[in-house]
């Protein structure tokens, strides 16, 4: 009998998801492919929680697999059961944060001079807070291409854009004066917002959250929407 007519003894020479890497390639099949019942989404949420940590106190290039199993208390051959490579791990917490910010983006209600403007601001200011907060590693990773992956930066391209166009409808909506134009206003203050919660995240400056929220919301709401005018929420 040849060797191509060999009988495989029972294994499915086509079965993919059991193995580690071979030669440096990882030959499990990603979990973005398959569909996970309970315990799978559970191990998979505790690999992701770990491969935050990691990335946070080493550094995306700095991290490896190891630190990553070790870290989630779990095994390598589990490791690829779910993720093909630190990369896919990555691109996964990738797209978790990307909707996150997408999401909010598309929930700010209308920001008007009164205190439910103001409110509003905030609630939203709040939300972009805590996903940078959860998400820090994985957005600086994006922002400086450390992973090397076009569609990680695509991601938070996307998610950055429909919060900078929502934010910039709803200035167009209260007639927000600008120095210049909207869309410098606007990508004004995408830029704040990012380096104020990059310093916030990186450097653990110790501030009460509701002392700092009322202070961004404020500084936003007068500053980008409505200028030198004051309002109910601008005389708080």
């Amino acid at each position: 009998m040849s060797e191509s007519n060999k009988p495989t003894r029972g294994r499915d020479p086509n079965r993919r998801g059991r193995r580690g890497p071979v030669n440096g390639q990882a030959t499990g099949t990603p979990a973005s492919q398959r569909e996970l019942r309970a315990q799978g989404r559970r191990t998979m949420r505790k690999l992701l929680d770990a491969g935050m940590r990691v990335f946070a106190e080493r550094g995306y290039h700095a991290a490896r697999v190891d630190d990553i199993v070790r870290a989630a208390r779990t095994s390598h051959g589990t490791f690829y059961l779910y993720f093909a490579s630190k990369e896919d791990l990555l691109r996964a917490l990738a797209v978790e944060c990307a909707q996150e910010w997408t999401d909010l983006a598309a929930s700010i209600g209308p920001i008007t001079r009164d205190d439910a403007g103001f409110e509003e601001l905030r609630r939203f200011l709040g939300g972009f807070v805590g996903t940078y907060r959860r998400y820090g590693p994985i957005i600086r990773a994006w922002m400086e291409d450390q992973g090397g992956d076009r569609e990680i930066g695509r991601l938070g391209v996307r998610s950055f854009t429909a919060i900078a166009s929502a934010l910039g409808e709803r200035m167009d909506e209260v007639g927000a004066p600008h120095a210049v134009d909207s869309a410098t206003s606007v990508a004004a203050l995408m830029a704040m917002l990012e380096r104020f919660n990059y310093v916030l995240v990186s450097r653990r400056i110790d501030v009460d959250d509701d002392v700092m929220l009322d202070s961004l919301a404020r500084l936003v709401h007068r500053g980008f929407f409505f200028g030198a005018e004051r309002g109910m929420a601008a005389s708080r």
